[in-house]
């Protein structure tokens, strides 16, 4: 790890783990790396939710929100947003930490990640966002957001996670590049 944060992968966070992909993570750095469940609530979603979900007007969605912590200092904040007639009557509407991740969750429901679109932006936090990541007003967000599919096609996860730019060193993408 550089004295600028930590760099970061999605890989670890699409596939069922058995154990948790953050900690492991941390754990390669040498740091520990935890997080804190905000809370789990059904919420009528706005209309980017509806729209990454491919929700009705009248359809909800199960939000779990996490704080993510690297040596006990908040480093994301991760927002995962479900279908709620996925989520509903599984550990992904439960107000308490999933085991194996909710990854795992979908896996078992045979709704395993088959495809995902990600997005990076930058942006200024908001007042409960510094609030929550004891930053200032001025401190930049990097903001991903990401869409997992089943093999189906059907949206399965929207994820908003916002990461404190001066605690990482970004996010690193690698891919295979098709052959002529």
């Amino acid at each position: 790890m550089t004295d600028q944060g930590w760099t970061s992968s999605s890989d670890p966070y699409l596939v069922a783990q058995h154990h948790d992909a953050w900690s492991a993570e941390a754990a390669g750095r040498g740091r520990v790396g935890t997080q804190q469940l905000l809370g789990v609530e059904t919420i009528d979603a706005d209309a980017q939710v509806r729209r990454a979900l491919g929700l009705a007007d009248t359809e909800r969605a199960v939000v779990r929100r996490r704080l993510i912590l690297e040596d006990n200092r908040p480093v994301e904040l991760a927002d995962s947003y479900y279908p709620e007639p996925i989520a509903a009557g599984t550990p992904l509407a439960d107000n308490h930490k999933i085991k194996g991740g909710a990854v795992r969750v979908l896996t078992d429901l045979g709704l395993t990640p088959h495809q995902v679109s990600e997005h990076v932006t930058a942006r200024r936090p908001t007042d409960q966002e510094q609030g929550l990541l004891d930053i200032p007003a001025d401190e930049p967000l990097l903001v991903l957001t990401r869409i997992s599919r089943a093999a189906t096609g059907q949206p399965v996860e929207y994820a908003v996670m916002r990461t404190v730019t001066s605690r990482s060193a970004g996010h690193t993408y690698q891919m295979q590049v098709p052959s002529a």
